[in-house]
C-alpha cells in the first residue's frame, strides 16, 4: 500500500507541479497585466472641424427615433435589443491577453553565470560534463525544473543596483560640479555686492561733494561778477587813459621838434625831453648793446654841432664825439595805430557768401604734408610751406610754380607776407624763423633764439616786427631793424601753438597747448587778458577781417567763437571727435572753413549756423585758405597734396 500511495502520489506530484507552474504563470501575467494596466473601449465622439467660426451644438442620440416606413414591431424589438448588446460590451472591461513568459532553464542559467563571471574553463568543463550525462540520460530533467523567479528577480536587482550606483556616482560628480559652480557663484556675488556697495558710497560721497562744490561757487559768484565789472570798468578806463597818453606824446613830440628848429636858428641850447613808455628796462644796468646805442648817439650830436660850428668850442665835446661802430637802432612800435572795435578796419567783400564748393584741380607740389598755406596778399598767388623743407611761390588757378625756397634744416611749420608784400617770414622745427625776399627767393635774416620748433609766425601791420610762437612755451617779438629778441613772452604752461597780430594795432593773440587763448600788449610784452573755455589743446586761432570775432580750435574737433570786444566766448560747436587742425576766415567774415584730420573740409555759416562739408583729400587736412574775392578755396593735405575748389 505504501509503495502504491508512493507511486499514485508521483504523478499526482508532477501533475501538480505542472499546475503550480502553470498558476505562477497565470499569476504572473496577471501581476504583469496590473502593472502595465488595464485595456478598456470607450465610447468616443470625433467632432468634424467647422469651417466658420459659429460653435454648433453636439445633438446627443440618446432617443432612438424609428425611421419612417419602418414601423414593424419584429424589426423595432430587434434593433433594441442589439443596442442594448452594444451598451453593455462597451461597459464590461476587456483585457488584453499578455506575452507568457517562459522561465530560464537551470542549465542556461548555469552558463550565462559562468559567462558572466569570466569562468571559461569552469564554463568548458560544466558543459563537457553535462552533455555526457544527457547523453547517456542519467539526469531527470523534469525534476530538475527551471530556475525559480527569485533568482531572476535577484539578478535584475543586481542589475538594476549597479545601473544605480554608477548612476548615483555621475549624480555626485553633478553635485560636486555644481557645488563649486555655487560657491564660485556665492564669492562673486559677495565681490560684486561689496563693490555696488563702494560704488554707491563713493558716489553719494560725490554727490555731496558736488552741493559743497554749488554753494561754495555760488557764494562766490556774486563777488565774482563784481570783480568782472570792475574788470571791464578799468579796461575802459585804461584804454581812454592810453588814447590820451598818445595824444600827449604826440604834443611832446611836436614841442621837441619846434624846440630843435629854435635852437638850429638861435644857437639856444634846452634839454632834450625824453617821453617813452614805462618799462622795468628803464631801472636795469646798461648793457653792451645800450651802452653802443648812447654812444652813437652822442656821436650824431656831435656831427650836428660841428656842421653847426666850424669849430668845437671846448675840449670836452671832442671827448663826446668819439668815434664808434655804427649800431642798428630799436624801432619803435607805432602809437597811431590803436584799433577802433566799432569801425570796420577792413573792406568787406559785397559779393554773398558761397558754399557750393566743388573740386576743381589737385596741385602735386611737395612731397610730404603741406602744413600752410597762404594768400598773396594783391597777387593771384599762394605760397605753401610742407614738412619737405621748402616753401613755394604758386600762381593760381594754373598751379605753376614760380618760385622755391630752400635753407630750413628742418620742417616748416608756417608762413605770413610783409605788408609791403616784398618779404617773407617762415617758422619752422629748427627753432628759427628766416626772413626771405619775395623777388629773388633768398634768406635776408634769420632770427635765433627757440630752444624748440617753432610753430607759427606773424607781422606786425607797420611791418618792423615779428612774432613767434614755439615749442618751448615762449612767444617771442622781433625786431626786425635791429634784428633782435625785443620781448619773451612768459606765461603759457605749454606750447605755444598759434600767433597772431590784431590788425592795425600792438595786440597779440596767442593759442596755446594748456586750452588757453591769450592777449598780449606787444609794447610791454605783457599779457592782458586770457580766455578760458577750451577743454583740449588749441591748434589754431584767428581774426575775422573786421577784427571783432576770434575763431579758435582744438584737437577733439571743438570750435569757438569769442567777441574780441566783451572778451567773453559766442558759441562752441563741435565738429569732432577728428581733430580741428587749422580755422581760417573768408573775406566777407560769414564763412568759417575748418581742416579736419579726418580729410573734410567743413564750412560754418555764421549767419545761419549751418555747416556744410567738402570730401575730396584721401589723408589728412592740414590748412585752408579762400582767395580774396572768395572764388575758390584751397586746402593742403598730409599726401602733399594741394586741392582746388571753385
Amino acid at each position: 500500500m505504501a509503495q502504491q500511495e508512493g507511486m499514485s502520489s508521483a504523478p499526482v506530484r508532477v501533475l501538480e507541479e505542472a499546475l503550480g507552474m502553470g498558476l505562477t504563470t497565470a499569476g504572473a501575467t496577471t501581476d504583469e497585466v496590473a502593472a502595465e494596466g488595464i485595456y478598456y473601449l470607450e465610447h468616443i465622439t470625433i467632432t468634424e472641424p467647422s469651417e466658420d467660426d459659429f460653435e454648433y451644438e453636439e445633438i446627443p442620440d440618446d432617443n432612438f427615433s424609428i425611421p419612417e416606413g419602418e414601423e414593424d414591431l419584429a424589426k423595432t424589438i430587434h434593433l433594441v435589443q442589439e443596442q442594448d448588446t452594444d451598451t453593455q460590451i462597451l461597459e464590461q472591461e476587456t483585457i488584453l491577453p499578455s506575452k507568457p513568459v517562459i522561465p530560464e532553464v537551470i542549465e542556461d542559467f548555469l552558463c550565462n553565470f559562468l559567462i558572466k563571471m569570466g569562468m571559461t574553463r569552469t564554463l568548458d568543463c560544466f558543459q563537457s560534463e553535462w552533455y555526457e550525462l544527457l547523453q547517456k540520460k542519467v539526469t531527470d530533467l523534469p525534476a530538475n525544473g527551471n530556475v525559480p523567479d527569485v533568482y531572476n528577480q535577484i539578478m535584475l536587482l543586481e542589475t538594476e543596483n549597479r545601473n544605480l550606483k554608477k548612476d548615483l556616482k555621475h549624480f555626485k560628480q553633478a553635485a560636486e560640479k555644481a557645488r563649486e559652480n555655487l560657491l564660485k557663484i556665492q564669492k562673486e556675488r559677495d565681490y560684486h555686492r561689496m563693490h555696488h556697495k563702494r560704488t554707491v558710497q563713493e558716489k553719494t560721497k560725490l554727490i555731496n561733494d558736488l552741493k559743497g562744490l554749488k554753494l561754495h561757487y555760488a557764494s562766490y559768484e556774486p563777488t565774482i561778477k563784481v570783480l568782472h565789472e570792475k574788470h571791464q570798468a578799468l579796461l575802459k578806463e585804461k584804454m581812454l587813459i592810453s588814447l590820451e597818453r598818445d595824444k600827449a606824446v604826440g604834443k611832446i613830440s611836436g614841442l621837441q621838434a619846434t624846440l630843435k628848429t629854435i635852437d638850429a636858428g638861435q644857437n639856444v641850447h634846452f634839454p632834450i625831453i625824453t617821453v617813452g613808455h614805462y618799462c622795468e628796462k628803464e631801472n636795469r644796468p646798461e648793457g653792451p648793446t645800450q651802452a653802443c646805442l648812447r654812444a652813437a648817439r652822442e656821436q650824431n650830436k656831435c656831427k650836428m654841432l660841428m656842421k653847426g660850428n666850424a669849430k668845437p668850442t671846448a675840449p670836452s665835446q671832442m671827448v663826446k664825439c668819439q668815434i664808434f661802430p655804427e649800431v642798428k637802432k630799436d624801432s619803435e612800435f607805432p602809437i597811431d595805430m590803436q584799433p577802433n572795435l566799432d569801425v570796420n578796419l577792413c573792406k568787406e567783400n559785397p559779393c554773398p557768401a558761397k558754399f557750393d564748393y566743388k573740386l576743381s584741380n589737385i596741385l602735386r607740389l611737395h612731397e610730404l604734408p603741406v602744413s600752410c598755406i597762404l594768400m598773396h596778399p594783391c597777387k593771384d598767388m599762394l605760397i605753401s610751406c610742407s614738412e619737405d623743407r621748402l616753401w613755394k611761390l604758386v600762381n593760381i588757378p594754373k598751379g605753376n610754380v614760380l618760385l622755391t625756397g630752400s635753407g630750413h634744416t628742418d620742417w616748416l611749420s608756417g608762413c605770413c607776407v610783409h605788408p609791403s608784400e616784398n618779404k617773407l617770414a617762415t617758422s619752422s622745427g629748427d627753432t628759427t624763423v628766416k626772413l626771405w625776399d619775395l623777388s629773388k627767393g633768398n634768406c635776408i635774416l634769420t632770427l635765433e633764439g627757440h630752444s624748440h620748433a617753432v610753430w607759427s609766425c606773424t607781422w606786425h601791420s607797420c611791418g618792423n616786427f615779428v612774432a613767434s610762437a614755439s615749442l618751448d612755451m615762449t612767444s617771442k617779438i622781433w625786431d626786425v631793424n635791429s634784428e633782435r629778441c625785443r620781448y619773451t613772452l612768459y606765461g603759457h604752461t605749454d606750447s605755444v601753438n598759434s600767433i597772431e597780430f590784431f590788425p592795425f594795432s600792438n595786440t597779440l593773440l596767442t593759442g596755446s597747448a594748456d586750452k588757453t587763448l591769450s592777449i598780449w600788449d606787444a609794447r610791454t610784452g605783457k599779457c592782458e587778458h586770457s580766455l578760458y573755455g577750451h577743454m583740449h589743446s588749441i591748434n589754431d586761432a584767428t581774426f575775422t577781417p573786421r577784427g571783432h570775432i576770434i575763431a579758435s580750435c582744438d584737437t577733439c574737433g571743438v570750435i569757438k567763437l569769442w567777441d574780441f570786444r566783451k572778451l567773453l566766448p559766442i558759441v562752441s560747436i563741435d565738429i569732432g571727435p577728428s581733430p580741428s587742425n587749422e580755422v581760417n576766415f573768408d573775406s566777407t567774415g560769414r564763412v568759417l572753413a575748418q581742416a579736419s584730420s579726418n580729410g573734410i573740409i567743413h564750412l560754418l555759416d555764421l549767419t545761419s549756423g549751418h555747416i556744410h562739408k567738402l570730401m575730396g583729400h584721401e589723408s589728412e587736412a592740414q590748412t585752408v585758405a579762400f582767395t580774396h574775392d572768395g572764388k575758390y578755396l584751397y586746402s593742403g593735405g598730409s599726401d602733399g597734396t594741394i586741392r582746388s575748389w571753385c
